[in-house]
């Protein structure tokens, strides 16, 4: 394997590697026949592209990465007080996720940090599997912690309704397809802050910083520092399979497409594999999965299906393929006691 170059400080990618051509979508072209032209593409080849000019600024990005590193520099003693509970909100430890348990020899080399959406007390879906409350550090501990991480998850669920409109269309539905209550109106939004080690991962000995995996939902919109580590693999099928790496844009999200959105559109769109392997420096990364109601049923849509193209999947409830992923891949609380 190449070894990396270093350029103004910062690691490169090694110059040997696959490196991934992604589309990049602008939020504010007032053109949106092109965008959407550009997203069908993008959706088609890869499932994976940038999204630039989104509404959330740089410095207030940076505000946020600064914030989530306050939190994993706390001793570990601190940020266990806060581990993840049964409705998945709080801080993973590392090893806590697997998420390619055939290939790797431990959990994922990564700590993370569950945020969800929370709802005023007597709301009636308050005791749903994956609504509130959150786990919020002390404000003796990280002051203004909680407010930041409040307004991102909020801004972000905006960027995430706008792609998802140009995402409809692109499906040759309604632009607002994605809003109806049962899927986007009342969503289950999840912020993922992410810490990875700085272990150099080792594919041929099963560590990685974070196995293969498809997401689970509709769409992950995912914010990145500018070290380098996130890779994908087009064609899941091959042998072998050819993984490239995903180069970090400042300022811009790297949106993936979800399971749920392969399975909507008849496998059209693609929940393309994934995985992080570590370069040897800590990365950081905020992702923000987008998954439809806990009730919502998810199932071939009409523009994706004909006669000589049924359905590949029989429809499936939202809250049942989560619960059911967020199971196989992650640690039985019951050995943290």
């Amino acid at each position: 394997m190449a070894t990396s170059s270093k350029e103004n400080g910062q690691q490169q990618i090694p110059e040997a590697s696959r490196i991934s051509g992604l589309n990049c979508i602008d939020l504010s072209n007032p053109n949106t026949q092109s965008s959407v032209s550009i997203i069908h593409k993008a959706c088609l080849d890869s499932g994976f592209f940038y999204v630039i000019n989104h509404g959330i600024g740089e410095e207030f990005m940076d505000e946020v990465f600064d914030q989530s590193k306050r939190f994993f520099d706390l001793p570990i003693e601190e940020k266990m007080k806060l581990l993840r509970n049964e409705k998945n909100r709080g801080f993973t430890p590392l090893f806590d996720e697997s998420l390619d348990s055939v290939n790797q020899i431990n959990g994922d080399y990564k700590e993370g940090y569950y945020i969800g959406i929370e709802l005023p007390e007597g709301d009636s879906d308050a005791e749903k599997p994956f609504y509130g409350p959150n786990l919020w550090p002390s404000v003796d501990i990280l002051p203004r912690w909680r407010e930041t991480m409040e307004k991102y998850h909020h801004e972000a669920l905006e960027v995430a309704r706008a792609v998802s409109r140009l995402i409809a269309l692109a499906l040759d539905l309604n632009s607002d397809f994605f809003d109806q209550p049962e899927m986007l109106g009342k969503p289950i939004a999840t912020l993922r802050l992410l810490h990875y080690q700085d272990r150099a991962s080792e594919p041929d000995k099963g560590i990685y910083g974070a196995g293969a995996h498809s997401d689970y939902g509709l769409i992950t919109l995912l914010a990145t520092d500018d070290n380098y580590g996130l890779q994908i693999c087009r064609d899941k099928d091959a042998n072998p399979q050819i993984w490239e790496y995903v180069p970090p844009l400042k300022g811009a999200f790297v949106v993936n497409l979800g399971d749920m959105l392969e399975r909507w559109s008849n496998c059209v769109f693609r929940s393309t594999l994934h995985r992080v392997l570590g370069n040897g420096q800590e990365r950081y990364s905020i992702a923000y999965f987008v998954e439809p109601n806990h009730d919502c049923i998810v199932k071939c849509l009409p523009t994706c299906q004909s006669e000589a193209n049924p359905p590949k999947f029989s429809p499936i409830k939202s809250e049942d393929y989560l619960l059911q992923r967020y199971k196989d891949t992650h640690v039985d609380l019951n050995s943290y006691k």
